[in-house]
C-alpha cells in the first residue's frame, strides 16, 4: 500500500520509527510534501518520494517562487505541491495566494510533473485555475463534493484523507464511491486528520489502512483488491515502479 500524500517531518515521531512502523503494517511507499527537508527524506529511505512546492498558507512569504525549480529536477520529486487556495484560514492575501498557485501550475507544465492540489473553500477559484494545467492533476484530501462530477469530467485523481471515516462526513463518502477506480487514491496527511478509531491523536502513515478499509467497504470492493488498484494509480500519476518501493 501507499500512503500518497504525508508531512513526515511535521510528525513527532522520527522518520525512521514512522517509516518501519508504516512497512510493518503493510505500507511499503509514502509521498513526504515539503521542500528540501521532502527531497532528504526521499533520499534517506527507497520507500520515501517527495512533492515540493508553496502552500497556500505560505504565499506571502515566497519571494521568488521558481526557487523550488532546481528541486523538480531530482528524481526523487515526483510533483509538485502541495499548492493551491485556502480560504478557510486566508493566512496569505487571497491575491497573492492565486499569483503564487498560478506561478506553480506553469512550474509543473514546463516540467511535466503532476500538481497536487489543496483546496479549501475555493472551489471557484481552484477549479477556474487548474484549466490551465497540461499536466495531471490530484486533489489532495478531497472535499470538494459539490464538485466530484467536474473533478471526475476533468480526469482529475481524487485522494482521500482519514476524515473520510469520520460519522458526519456521508457526503465525503457518497463522492468517494463515486470516484472512478483509475482515479481513486488513499493518504494520511499525517500527522493531521487521523481516521477512526484514531481520531484525536497524531496521525502516522501506517493508518493509511484504516482509511483504505473505510474507502473499500464504501465502494463495496474487497480492500485488497482497492489496496491494488491505488498502488497502480499512484505508480501512474507519480511515475514510480510498478510494486517496487525503491
Amino acid at each position: 500500500m501507499i500512503d500518497t500524500h504525508a508531512h513526515l517531518d511535521a510528525c513527532a515521531e522520527p522518520a525512521e520509527q514512522l517509516v518501519s512502523e508504516a512497512a510493518a503494517a503493510g505500507v511499503g511507499r509514502i509521498v513526504t510534501i515539503g521542500r528540501e527537508q521532502a527531497v532528504e527524506l526521499a533520499e534517506r529511505f527507497p520507500g520515501v518520494w517527495a512533492v515540493v512546492g508553496w502552500h497556500p498558507h505560505e504565499a506571502a512569504e515566497v519571494e521568488r517562487v521558481d526557487a523550488i525549480s532546481p528541486l523538480l529536477e531530482h528524481p526523487r520529486v515526483v510533483a509538485v505541491g502541495e499548492c493551491g487556495l485556502d480560504y478557510y484560514r486566508d493566512l496569505s492575501p487571497r491575491d497573492i495566494q492565486r499569483d503564487v498557485f498560478e506561478a506553480q501550475i506553469e512550474l509543473a507544465n514546463a516540467a511535466g510533473l503532476p500538481l497536487v492540489i489543496h483546496t479549501r473553500d475555493a472551489d471557484a477559484d481552484t477549479f477556474a485555475a487548474l484549466e490551465a494545467a497540461r499536466v495531471p492533476v490530484l486533489l489532495h484530501c478531497f472535499s470538494s463534493a459539490d464538485r466530484v462530477d467536474e473533478a471526475i469530467s476533468r480526469g482529475y485523481y481524487c485522494s482521500f484523507a482519514g476524515n473520510v471515516t469520520y460519522p458526519a462526513a456521508e457526503r465525503l463518502r457518497e463522492a468517494a464511491a463515486q470516484v472512478p477506480e483509475d482515479r481513486i487514491l488513499a493518504e494520511t496527511d499525517s500527522p493531521y486528520l487521523a481516521p477512526v478509531p484514531q481520531r484525536g491523536r497524531p496521525n502516522r502513515p501506517a493508518n493509511v489502512m484504516l482509511t483504505l478499509a473505510a474507502l473499500a467497504g464504501r465502494r463495496g470492493v474487497p480492500a485488497d483488491r482497492l489496496e491494488r488498484q491505488i498502488e497502480d494509480n499512484a505508480a501512474r500519476l507519480f511515475g514510480l515502479p510498478a510494486g517496487d518501493p525503491g
